[in-house]
């Protein structure tokens, strides 16, 4: 019997290939002769450099950067050589030049909101100037390419604070350069962005990964979406709206892109640092899960397997709409793979033909959350022991 084991990260708890490890263990515990494979998942967030970096055994490297409040913290970050990727995806990626190392960055690392306080979050006042500081390390440590995962951030500022960090200018009405990251706080002070041509050494390329297709502005958009979880108040959203599209404006007008490009399916994704980017920098928009999936040799390892596990903290309906475990969970069942879902705790699914019987929750009935936090790996390998020990 092939075995593919493929978690997510059980946020707060476990790394995704932290899960798949205790996974294998417990398999093997109980049928020793199965031959089990693992590719643990990420999208654009929490996880992210860990596993694109982990699965080429590539270089980590940790740097002190502003966190999303400013205050000092450390940032992980990985360097990975092209010629160990895949021929997709390279071509999902669509280098332009003859690159040699890129860096894998996760925003969440130095901009994220677990690195800010619940009673802390604001999209007024956080900023993306970690992220351009990781970039410069980067490309110190040799990098002549980057790929950024965009999930799990805790900003609003369209990446205006990277953009800073790299070289960008913001000045006031007088003319003056402003000295402190363009959070949202400050955006009315701002009367002018000056782009820099050399803010990347020559023949740097960016490509930006996320799984959201939310444009930057509108309904759908930024802060409509996204705002409330960082904490913008309801009261506070027109406010932040026409906010952000006269600073996207200013921005477009610096760089010599077209307005429309605000509406650009992704550009709204984590606080519009896509769309900064993008404009910037030139960034290009990747799936994150296509990417990860190429990466990581999924679609071999899933036609090789006859069982598939995977799972991560929290399984429901959204699981379903394309995260990582909730596409591998539709793929398995679509190729007649037989399926088991692992999760800290279950949800609705709201697909009458997802085989609930497939899912199983890891933490004990009444148990505290704290207490199932601290309790992951045990649990999980408990509740893989109970279905396959039998």
């Amino acid at each position: 019997m092939r075995v593919l084991v493929a978690f997510d990260k059980f946020k707060d708890a476990l790394s995704a290939r932290d899960a798949c490890e205790i996974a294998v263990e417990a398999i093997q515990k109980c049928r020793p002769e199965w031959v089990v494979e693992t590719a643990p998942l990420a999208d654009g967030g929490d996880g992210f450099c860990d596993t694109l970096t982990g699965c080429l055994n590539g270089e980590f490297h940790k740097t002190t950067v502003s966190g999303p409040l400013a205050k000092k913290v450390k940032a992980q970050f990985g360097i990975v050589s092209v010629y160990r990727l895949q021929s997709s995806v390279v071509a999902l990626l669509n280098w332009k030049s003859n690159l040699k190392k890129i860096a894998v960055i996760e925003l969440a690392e130095s901009s994220g909101i677990s690195l800010t306080p619940l009673e802390n979050r604001s999209p007024w006042t956080t900023t993306t100037a970690g992220l351009g500081e990781v970039i410069e390390s980067a490309i110190d440590h040799g990098a002549n390419g980057a790929i950024v995962g965009l999930g799990g951030s805790a900003t609003h500022d369209l990446g205006l604070g990277a953009l800073w960090k790299l070289g960008f200018q913001f000045l006031d009405e007088s003319g003056t350069v402003i000295n402190k990251a363009p959070s949202p706080e400050i955006w009315p002070t701002i009367n002018r962005i000056e782009a820099r041509s050399s803010v990347l050494p020559k023949d740097f390329e960016l490509r930006v990964a996320c799984d959201v297709e939310n444009p930057l502005l509108g309904p759908m958009g930024a802060a409509a979406i996204f705002g409330p979880q960082k904490g913008l108040v309801p009261s506070s959203y027109d406010e932040l709206e026409l906010a952000t599209s006269q600073m996207a404006k200013m921005l477009c007008d610096a760089c010599a892109v077209p307005y429309p490009s605000m509406e650009q399916p992704g550009t709204g994704a984590a606080g519009g640092a896509a769309f900064g980017l993008k404009v910037g920098l030139g960034a290009q928009i990747v799936p994150g899960y296509e990417l990860v999936k190429h990466w990581i040799g999924l679609n071999a390892k899933l036609d090789r397997a006859d069982i598939v596990i995977t799972g991560e903290g929290r399984f429901d309906a959204s699981s379903l709409q394309g995260k990582g475990p909730g596409a591998l969970a539709l793929e398995s069942i679509a190729n007649g793979k037989q399926l088991f879902v692992f999760a800290g705790g279950l949800g609705e699914l709201e697909k009458s033909d997802f085989p609930t019987d497939s899912t199983h929750a890891i933490s004990p009935i009444g148990m505290p959350l704290a207490e199932a936090l601290q309790s992951t790996g045990r649990n999980l390998h408990r509740a893989i022991e109970s279905v396959f020990g039998n």
